[in-house]
């Protein structure tokens, strides 16, 4: 007698409950078993429990965009995504189905309209043909990817500044760049959302408009400059960013600094305190009008900067837990690249699903800044 097939795996991400019961209704009757979240975070842990085989994701969730939990999805499941829209505005943005969706549908929608889509999408074959195409994109976005980290060294007096980047299977558009300046230093952290070769050069792109504003002493007009030159590309693409950009001044350990959906760095104080830097607006080219807001910290002797990306983050299951481990891993750590490699051991190889990532600026005990010996900085 022969097996009977495994039920296809369907997640909704919805919170409109009338809107969910119909996706789940639905999707049941064309022989789904279904998993409703009325969020983004419960969501992608759904799709990671049930390794899903289909996904709808609104585009309006109360915890998380649609486009980040689409771009995290993507790190980890190949599950067909169909996202869904009630803002006419927002179509054009995710037409482009470079945001890692497969397909998409405005609000209101007929239920035969949505089983029309999902038969078209599992009707695709995957062919070893594709398979091979997509390997060799994601073995050239690598060298992409690997291309856009630093090569100069920093030698800032009263300073130590370290990066690591650990890649995945699933390249994505993780990147870090620092260059010396002479009052200090200037930092860029960066994720351009998908994965493969277009995620990797929207990086590159982004990484080199950056580099082009670092003459503009105003940090504010550099981003927004910065932002404008790329805007284009990124509504092209139908992408984003995600982007914290630092300038530091050595002599008096300012660090001026724009979080642009970023969200994952710290200020660790000298004491074993710790304090997550809240993100001061959306993502690079997530939404037309967008502005940013520039912020400051001091870093006092014994102080350090620490930006990670969320290969990191997806480990633990609230920020609160991620806040802790980040400041226990690195208090106590002799080098930033001590404390950078003790940051990587928080999201093991063999178990990671994403690009890990890591940075640290660090403000050596007992320095005034450009008075004590040189730093150093490794990759």
């Amino acid at each position: 007698m022969p097996a009977t097939p495994e039920p296809r795996r369907a997640v909704v991400i919805e919170d409109d409950p009338d809107i969910r019961g119909l996706l789940v209704r639905v999707l049941t009757k064309q022989g789904f078993d279904v998993t409703e979240a009325g969020a983004g975070f419960p969501g992608i842990e759904a799709v990671r429990n049930t390794k899903a085989d289909l996904v709808t994701l609104d585009l309006n969730l109360p915890d998380l965009d649609g486009l980040e939990v689409c771009k995290r999805l993507r790190e980890f499941s190949d599950a067909f995504i169909i996202m869904l829209t009630a803002r006419v505005d927002e179509l054009d943005k995710l037409s482009g189905l470079d945001n890692g969706a497969d397909d998409y549908i405005n609000k209101p929608f007929s239920p035969r309209e949505f089983q029309s889509r999902i038969n078209a999408l599992f009707r695709r074959s995957r062919t070893p043909a594709a398979d091979e195409a997509a390997q060799n994109d994601l073995r050239r976005a690598a060298e992409v990817q690997q291309s856009l980290l630093p090569r100069e060294a920093i030698e800032l007096d009263g300073y130590e500044v370290a990066g690591v980047f650990r890649p995945t299977r699933s390249v994505g558009g993780d990147f870090y760049d620092w260059y010396q300046t002479p009052d200090g230093l200037h930092l860029t952290f960066a994720d351009a959302m998908g994965k493969g070769m277009g995620a990797a050069l929207i990086a590159a792109t982004a990484r080199a408009v950056m580099r082009s504003v670092r003459h503009e002493p105003d940090l504010g007009n550099a981003f927004s400059l910065a932002s404008r030159s790329i805007a284009s590309d990124l509504d092209i693409s139908g992408s984003f960013v995600t982007l914290f950009h630092a300038r530091l001044d050595a002599g008096s350990g300012k660090v001026s600094y724009v979080d642009a959906g970023h969200g994952l760095a710290l200020h660790l104080q000298a004491d074993g305190g710790a304090q997550r830097l809240p993100s001061a607006g959306p993502p690079v080219g997530a939404w037309g009008d967008a502005g940013w807001t520039e912020a400051d910290l001091d870093l006092s002797p014994g102080d350090s900067l620490v930006v990670v990306s969320d290969g990191i983050l997806d480990v633990f299951g609230s920020v609160e837990e991620f806040t802790d481990a980040v400041r226990r891993s690195t208090h106590g750590q002799p080098t930033a690249a001590a404390a950078c490699a003790a940051l990587l051991e928080l999201a093991p190889a063999d178990t990671a699903e994403d690009d890990v990532t890591a940075v640290m600026v660090r403000r050596l005990a007992g320095t005034a800044g450009t008075d004590e010996p040189a730093g150093t900085a490794t990759r």
